[in-house]
């Protein structure tokens, strides 16, 4: 019969609860795949970690060479690099803590079993006449509460617990006592079979206080002729409300933390998004680098070959006597000097590769190790820029860069914040109204012969019937005061996040008028670079004549072998100082779409395809692979 009516009552509450849950299912980043009713209680899914290179990287790979464009390495290294990856969990962590801040934090009081144990209900039984009487506590010896009521305690401005708890205590004990006045007891030995439910809803108010709904029942079932009921049920339910008026009040100040926890999570893609921003720009350097050194590379070779063919020709003219052997040593020398230059341009190659593979790719790959990069796009400078003037593209820096985005967001928390140093300056002020209503019924005994008041007569519905009708109401009223003198530690808080905030606001100026210097900065380096590279292709092409009129003198014998060859190796320089030109201004107009916060726009890179880690667009290899 007890086991029945436990379940009953609890089967009760936890409809009940979990009509309170479904009202608000809060945020998640996944729902286990379970019926609601036990959905909270299960692990969320977390996504697993991916360490496996996307299939795209091992379809642009033909005959041990790995074709790439400049859209294809970023395609690949939004898929497989590492630091993004890491980077990827970031808004994920937000998502979470949004999670966990709609929910609230307060302490929270739970009954122990102990205190169920040795507790009374007054009125029921020896020990229960005993405490109405006054003759005794109703704790057992212990510093606890006989109503079993849950403690809550708030600390400074910390939001209550937002989601409604549901607490059940279910003791039941066999417990003697000796009698030394056996006057009300008349035994010796009291010896008392007790069962409690013992069952508390709580739930926080976002403004401030909380609601607490309890139901008690207590069973007695005890050996003592002068109990005039027994066995007895003493069941109660109690409705406490508890609110603050100053320290903790308000919507303002308890949700504070779930708006910073909202703009947080807004952030954290302002963040990724910067974090993506950055390695495209970084995988865009590695990209024209290696092109860079791809067409150095070339140049070198050329050169060797030319050189080569100038030491086999000297070897001729030597062997013919058609001119001194002092020559030979020359052309010998230059033979040397151009295969190390071109062992260099080798090597700077293959770690330029290197870089790139490493940007590109998740873990070792054998088949990637392996693999030539051969990049299928190539420099240009453009005619013109066509750039519009410092003002307007200060203002699209502004309204691109995730960095200008997430300033704003810090100077929105940061204002936010401040309300949890603003409030604790007031006085505390609580207020708390219970209202509780009892019953109590059991079996009638005839004592000294009166039998008992048959209104209380029957079982747990008689005594619950009780307490529906309100037939022993209780109400209980208070408020609690609580000043601090001098108030020196809340003056102190206060203080600090107010000077913060200020230093915050005063670092955000700052840092847009650092904006508009590296954009000047960058406009500049741009514009130097293009006339560099201008200089520089100026440079070749008149080298490039002055060689081929060497040529036609020394095919009439005016100009020597070696004006040729300085001619050459002058002709080399200005050919890698145009190269080295051109990357330079690549760089720049990589640097300048960075500052201005264009890098994924121009790019076609959306902020989805970075946070799935997937790039929607396929790659497909040239029909002829160069």
């Amino acid at each position: 019969m007890n086991g029945q009516r436990l379940l009953r009552h609890f089967a009760a509450w936890a409809c009940l609860a979990s009509v309170c849950v479904a009202q608000d299912p809060g945020l998640q980043i996944g729902k286990p795949n379970m019926p609601v009713p036990i959905r909270s209680y299960m692990a969320p899914p977390v996504p697993a970690v991916r360490l496996r290179n996307s299939d795209r990287l091992h379809s642009l790979i033909r005959a041990g060479r790995l074709y790439l464009t400049l859209q294809d390495a970023l395609a690949l290294a939004i898929e497989n690099n590492l630091n993004l990856e890491v980077d990827r969990y970031g808004p994920l962590l937000a998502q979470s803590q949004l999670q966990r801040a709609k929910a609230g934090g307060p302490l929270r009081g739970v009954p122990s079993a102990s205190q169920q144990i040795l507790s009374v209900d007054n009125g029921v039984g020896v020990a229960g006449s005993e405490v109405s009487a006054g003759l005794a506590t109703g704790n057992g010896g212990g510093a606890v509460s006989g109503n079993g009521a849950a403690s809550i305690q708030q600390v400074g401005a910390i939001t209550p617990n937002l989601d409604p708890v549901l607490q059940n205590t279910s003791t039941f004990a066999h417990l003697s006592y000796p009698q030394s006045n056996t006057l009300v007891s008349q035994t010796n030995a009291l010896i008392q079979s007790v069962h409690t439910y013992n069952t508390v809803l709580t739930q926080g108010l976002i403004s401030g206080g909380l609601i607490q709904l309890q139901s008690y029942e207590q069973y007695l079932n005890e050996n003592a002729p002068s109990d005039s009921l027994n066995p007895a049920v003493g069941p109660y339910v109690s409705l406490t409300v508890r609110h603050n008026l100053l320290q903790g009040f308000g919507v303002k100040l308890n949700n504070r933390f779930i708006r910073i926890a909202q703009i947080n999570a807004t952030a954290s893609r302002e963040i990724f998004r910067s974090q993506l921003l950055d390695l495209a720009a970084s995988v865009m350097n590695l990209y024209w680098d290696l092109v860079s050194a791809n067409d150095e590379l070339r140049v070198r070779q050329r050169a060797l070959e030319v050189t080569q063919k100038f030491h086999e020709d000297t070897r001729k003219e030597v062997e013919v006597g058609a001119i001194p052997r002092v020559q030979l040593p020359r052309a010998e020398a230059e033979f040397s000097g151009r295969r190390q230059d071109l062992s260099i341009a080798q090597q700077a190659v293959s770690q330029q590769a290197t870089l790139l593979k490493e940007a590109i790719s998740h873990t070792e790959d054998p088949l990637l190790e392996a693999a030539e990069i051969v990049p299928l796009d190539h420099m240009e400078v453009p005619a013109s820029d066509d750039l519009p003037p410092l003002r307007q593209l200060v203002a699209t820096a502004m309204a691109k860069r995730p960095d200008a985005a997430i300033a704003k967001y810090r100077d929105q928390t940061s204002e936010m914040a401040l309300a949890g140093t603003e409030n604790p300056l007031l006085p505390s002020l609580s207020v708390q109204g219970t209202t509780r209503d009892r019953g109590v019924a059991g079996t009638p005994q005839v004592v000294d012969g009166v039998a008992a008041n048959p209104y209380f007569a029957g079982g747990y519905g008689s005594a619950l019937g009780q307490v529906f009708r309100h037939d022993f109401p209780t109400y209980l009223g208070g408020a609690n005061f609580s000043i601090p003198v001098r108030n020196r530690q809340a003056q102190g808080d206060y203080g600090i996040d107010q000077l913060q905030y200020r230093q915050s606001q005063v670092s955000s100026q700052r840092d847009t008028n650092q904006i508009v210097v590296d954009i000047s900065n960058q406009l500049s380096a741009l514009r130097q670079s293009r006339a560099r590279y201008s200089a520089a292709r100026e440079t070749r092409v008149l080298q490039e004549q002055v060689l081929a009129e060497d040529r036609k003198k020394f095919s009439y014998g005016i100009a020597t072998f070696n004006d040729l060859i300085v001619d050459q190796r002058t002709l080399v320089a200005a050919q890698i100082s145009e190269i080295n030109a051109m990357a330079n201004f690549a760089h720049a107009r990589v640097s300048l779409d960075q500052v201005l916060g264009e890098t994924l726009e121009k790019n076609r890179i959306s902020l989805d395809e970075g946070l799935n880690g997937r790039v929607a667009g396929e790659s497909r290899l040239p029909e002829k692979a160069p």
